[in-house]
């Protein structure tokens, strides 16, 4: 039995229900049940008499939230977890009570839930901020929180007809921003794609209608396509000796919304709505079957991925490729029973099996996100900006590059090698001159690629500017960056804010060119200038920067200095390249040499 039973919950004797729910899901020892069954009991004493904004009984909602945390083998804390999730709300039940009947684990479980409730993606604001850094931040610490929330978000999105307009647009876009690209952050493939199609039907109900109606017309031809493609590779997996089971997949709602969108067709112009999965049982079979799958189809070129060899940051791995069959494009993806489990509902919940020694098998802590949230944890971050860097962070793509070494790294898109460098250690982030990619020199302005490799070149005596906040785009980066240069250069700690920097900035001029070296003397020598000219004017305050001590005829540039007038630098000097917002402070300038040299 699957559950599914509580998908669309009708019936409300609460003996019932609890009954039904332990003979859907029995993996509970004695003990477990004994304080599921308590846990129960005390919910529907409490929530006697309540019902929810929608008029339904009180009690069904959490039962149903816990219904999907046991199907997916949670444990029994986060069963209990399920039916506490709001129950703080009730006027008649306070945490310790809680805490004295069901431990502090429970009520640890159910404050951090009670702490993201005001979650909203409508408005940045300090309170938004507050909100969703407590819920991350209480990630770390008990991840069963925010997986409890995501079985909450999910079943209101399933009951979400039982809401006026107004709510079901607010509920769907909060879940297709936040809830739906957290659960694929954490693996949870069913989750994420049952949350964006049912964001869709309520976003955009004519495209979901739409797509509900093309999809249904053409079952009976996708049906014989596809049975074609499964008797053709059983066939040929059988003389490889490899079990293979194969299943259809069927395409969710909203993935074909993409790509009617980004292509600009209608949903009955798109042919590439075929795909198949095959499982095997090792890494091996499943490299035969992708050569197996490309002997018998022509694979089409780019639509070859192997998150196998290089998972993703979930700890999705799969190899997929798109084949031409019959003239149409058919999707494969290619696992193992091992991967498909941890696909389906994430590495987070065969984690939270405590069933044998499954939960030990996983090493949580090498999911990126965890790493990323418990780092970014330590820092007392407060201010506004933080709800929109960490939530772009968090729900960007990501890109994987390479070390030298082979290691493998995964950034936002958009990252850069500033941000590389930071990534590997800050110590190099704060070096850093200069990057290669691939063995060729690249700005380090430019965004990375997939796969290239990475190498950082560094100088003890460099450190950080804040230019390269301009070409930084994840939190830890910007963060060191900010810290040293609060703690090292006065002149950032001074300016403060953009206003000040940008009234600095009027003062000079916003360009950097390169100079013209002047012709040579008569006998080829190089006149002594010392003097330095803006247009026609030579009359003003300057000083000749030691740290790379420009002579005539060195490229030269300048930057506005607020005591010492223009301070004259080589344009490619380290420390002028590290000068706060230096891009708006500099000044053309060259050098004033007599006329009579130029003949």
């Amino acid at each position: 039995m699957t559950g599914e039973y509580f998908d669309q919950l009708q019936e409300t004797d609460p003996d019932f229900l609890i009954q039904k729910f332990f003979e859907y899901f029995n993996q509970y020892s004695k003990e477990d049940e004994k304080r599921i069954r308590s846990a129960w009991k005390f919910l529907v004493e409490k929530s006697q008499g309540h019902t929810r904004s929608n008029n339904k009984v009180y009690y069904l909602h959490p039962i149903r939230v816990s219904a999907i945390l046991a199907k997916s083998n949670f444990d029994c804390d986060s069963i209990i977890g399920g039916f506490f999730h709001d129950i703080l709300s009730l006027d008649n039940v306070t945490s310790r009570e809680i805490g004295d009947n069901f431990g502090q684990q429970i009520i640890s479980i159910v404050e951090g839930i009670a702490r993201t409730k005001q979650i909203s993606t409508s408005t940045k604001t300090l309170a938004d901020a507050d909100s969703i850094r407590k819920m991350l931040f209480a990630m770390v610490d008990d991840i069963r929180i925010i997986l409890i929330k995501l079985a909450d978000r999910l079943d209101r999105m399933r009951n979400l007809k039982d809401y006026d307009e107004e709510t079901q647009h607010l509920v769907s876009q909060e879940a297709l921003d936040i809830w739906a690209p957290l659960a694929n952050r954490l693996g949870m493939s069913q989750e994420k794609n049952e949350l964006e199609d049912l964001s869709l039907k309520y976003i955009n109900p004519q495209a979901f209608q739409q797509i509900k109606a093309i999809v249904a017309s053409k079952k009976d031809e996708r049906d014989q396509i596809l049975s074609k493609a499964v008797e053709q590779i059983q066939s040929r997996a059988a003389k490889a000796g490899i079990q293979v089971s194969i299943k259809a997949r069927a395409k969710h709602f909203y993935s074909i919304y993409q790509k009617m969108r980004k292509r600009n067709k209608e949903a009955g112009e798109l042919f590439d709505l075929l795909a198949i999965r095959l499982i095997c049982n090792t890494n091996e079979e499943c490299y035969t079957l992708i050569g197996i799958v490309h002997i018998l189809w022509t694979p089409l070129d780019g639509r070859f991925k192997d998150y196998i060899a290089m998972p993703k940051s979930n700890g999705y791995q799969s190899i997929h490729t798109t084949v031409i069959m019959d003239g149409r494009p058919l999707e494969v993806q290619i696992r193992t029973t091992a991967m498909h489990n941890i696909a389906e509902h994430g590495v987070a919940s065969h984690w939270l099996y405590k069933k044998g020694t499954n939960h030990d098998l996983i090493d949580v802590s090498s999911l990126s996100i965890f790493n990323q949230l418990r780092e970014l944890s330590q820092n007392h971050l407060t201010d506004e900006n933080f709800f929109a860097e960490f939530k772009n962070d968090l729900l960007k793509d990501k890109i994987v590059v390479f070390t030298p070494k082979g290691q493998v790294v995964q950034l936002p898109v958009g990252a850069t090698a500033i941000d590389f460098a930071y990534h590997i250690h800050s110590k190099i982030g704060e070096t850093i001159v200069g990057a290669k990619a691939d063995g060729k020199i690249i700005p380090l302005s430019t965004p990375l690629k997939n796969t290239q490799i990475i190498e950082i070149i560094t100088n003890p005596q460099a450190h950080p500017g804040a230019n390269q906040l301009e070409h930084v785009v994840t939190a830890k980066a910007r963060q060191k960056i900010n810290a040293w240069l609060y703690a090292n250069d006065k002149a950032f700690e001074e300016l403060g804010n953009e206003r000040h920097l940008e009234a600095q900035a009027n003062e000079a001029s916003t360009a950097i060119q390169k100079k013209k070296r002047p012709k040579k003397g008569p006998a080829g020598e190089i006149p002594h200038v010392e003097k330095i000219r803006i247009g026609d004017t030579s009359n003003f305050m300057m000083n000749i920067a030691q740290c790379c001590k420009p002579k005539f005829p060195d490229p030269i540039t300048a930057y506005v200095s607020r005591t010492r007038g223009l301070v004259i630098h080589k344009p490619d000097c380290l420390v002028y390249l590290n000068i706060p917002n230096v891009e708006k402070r500099s000044v053309d300038v060259i050098w004033d040499w007599d006329e009579k040299d130029k003949n």
